[in-house]
Parts: structure tokens; sequence; C-alpha cells
């Protein structure tokens, strides 16, 4: 039998600990999952338990010498990699277990088991490149997803929502054109990448979408970019599965950022998304989000909104600001 909900998760199992001071720290999977019991959403959601990535899984994405240092590292006792980013001995095994969630998020969608999948795992993954650690992250879990998924012959688009740009995701897949990459996010901020021209590579050219907007920008613009840019773009690329790199640290009380969406905002942005793509091929992957009470109500409205649910803790948010990035890239995409 079709469940509405599947999520992948383990906070049980979570090993990768962060200094005290970190904003991604455990309670943060706690936060996000507390979302499904908020939205109602007990009696439609199965729980299952991710299992690890492989190495060769990984490689789909990251240097095999790279992956060996992360493991060496952990093994070693780890720490600091760069200012944001540490790992410890636990660090490995629960790095892998995000990635794998995405990978059994996967499965269960194609397999018919769900409608709607959900890989909460951390540490988040937008960051990583290829051959680096970066910005809290150590794998790309929804690119390692995306690449699987490229790799049996489907035509893959990820939106990333978070409010920092995925660095790690654009390079990944700057030349490749069966992923289309798209993100919204707020600039300037870190990791200063994104740039609205940034648009592809080689075979890959005109498969990156970027649209940075400045802080302040509200639920209505991000609307806007939806309607006017990104659902366009997305039904030219003709996906055939749309992964949802979900941070919600473009929420209004985000201590790390300053984009003023709501959670009602994301129910939007996610419902128009679920319409671009063949019945059970949409998964949503958790990534960014640093106020525990936002984070609960995000994820609450987000996959309430999936299953056609009515979740709205709070009203959307509108404004002005960030209009001209909508307008700019009209332009850029000649839509």
């Amino acid at each position: 039998m079709t469940i509405p909900l599947a999520v992948f998760a383990a906070s049980e199992l979570d090993a990768h600990d962060t200094p005290p001071w970190h904003p991604e720290h455990k309670g943060r999977l706690d936060a996000s999952l507390a979302g499904v019991h908020e939205a109602g959403l007990d009696d439609a959601v199965s729980w299952r338990i991710p299992e690890m990535a492989s190495v060769d899984d990984l490689a789909l994405v990251h240097d095999r010498v790279y992956i060996e240092q992360i493991e060496q590292f952990c093994a070693e006792g780890g720490g600091q990699i760069d200012a944001d980013t540490s790992a410890t001995p636990g660090s490995w095994v629960t790095a892998r277990r995000s990635a794998g969630a995405v990978l059994g998020a996967i499965e269960a969608l194609r397999a018919d088991e769900c409608d709607v999948a959900f890989a909460a795992g951390r540490p988040p993954g937008h960051h990583a490149v290829p051959d680096r650690a970066m910005g809290f992250c150590l794998f790309n879990n929804a690119a390692v997803g995306a690449a699987k998924l490229a790799e049996a012959g489907e035509r893959v688009a990820i939106v990333d929502w978070d409010v920092h740009h995925g660095n790690g995701t654009q390079d990944i897949f700057y030349d490749d054109p069966r992923v289309l990459y798209v993100s919204t996010h707020e600039s300037p901020l870190y990791p200063g990448t994104g740039h609205l021209r940034e648009i592809g590579d080689g075979a890959g050219y005109g498969s990156n979408v970027n649209l940075p907007f400045p802080a302040g920008t509200a639920g209505d613009t991000y609307r806007a970019a939806f309607d006017d840019v990104i659902v366009p773009l997305i039904e030219r690329f003709a996906p055939t599965w749309l992964i949802i790199s979900a941070g919600y640290d473009a929420h209004r009380a985000d201590p790390l950022a300053g984009i003023g969406l709501t959670s009602a905002d994301y129910a939007d942005m996610a419902r128009r998304l679920q319409a671009l793509v063949p019945q059970r091929r949409l998964l949503v992957v958790l990534e960014g989000g640093y106020d525990l009470e936002a984070l609960t109500y995000s994820t609450g409205a987000t996959l309430s909104a999936l299953v056609g649910g009515a979740y709205r803790p709070e009203p959307a948010s509108t404004g002005e600001v960030g209009r001209a990035t909508v307008t700019a890239a009209r332009q850029l995409w000649e839509l």
C-alpha cells in the first residue's frame, strides 16, 4: 500500500557532534522532525531508518581521495576542518547516513511505497564541493541522489531554497546537462557565489539558474520568482525527478541571514514545484535552518502542502524588496 509520506531519519543514531557554540547541532534534526507531528501528519507517515551511502555512491560526486581523507580524519579523532566546519569520530558514519537517507528516499518513491519522501539528516550538504568540506557540510547529500538518478538515465531538477547559495551543488553539476540546478538565496552572503549570470558551462550551459535576493526579500517576491522564472525554466527542462534542497534559514526568524520568509511561503513554493514532475518523483532533502521553532513550522508546512494538507502556522509574507532580481532573471532567460 502506498503511504502519503516516508521520512528517512535517525536522530537517535546521530553521532556528528559539533562545538557547543555551533548553530548546526543535533537539536536541528529533532526540531525539523517535530514538524511532522505539529502538522498533524502522524497518521500519514512511515518512519524509516536510512542506510549509509556507500563509498561508491559518494564517489559519484566526490573525489575518492577526499572521501578517504574524511574517513581517516574522523578515525583519528576529528577536529576543525575550517572555521565553520568540524568532524568527530562519529561524523563519518553519520554523514554517510545523511547521504543514504536521500538514496533511500529515491528507492521508496521508485517502488511506489510513498507519494512524497523526506530525507532528514545532518550535517547538511549543499556547500560540499567534490574535494572539500565547507559551510558545515561534509558530503553533498542532494547531489549524491541527483547523480545516482542521472546515472540511471533520469533528468533531474534540484531547487535549492536555502538562504545560502549551494556552491557545492552548482560546482558538481555546472557542466552537466542532465541536472538543472536552481538556487534562490540572499546576496551578498556566504559563500559569495551564485551570481545571476552563473548559468553553466560546456554541455551544461543554460542548466544553472541563480536568483540572488537582497536582505528583506519576502514571500511575494519569491512567489513571483517561481511563477515568472523558476517554473517556466523547469518546464522547459522537463525533468523526470525533482529534489528540493530544503534549507529553512530564509525564514524571517533565522539568526544567520536576512530574508523575510514564513512557513506559509515554503508551502506555496512546494506546491508550485510538485506539479512539475510525475507523481512520486519528488523528494525533500533537509539543508540549513537555525531557528528551531521556524524549522519546525517550515518543515511541517512544506510536507503538509505536498501531501494535500493545510498546515500553515503563520501567514504568508509580503513585500516589494527584490523584485529587480526577478526582472533581471526574466530578461536574462528571455522569459
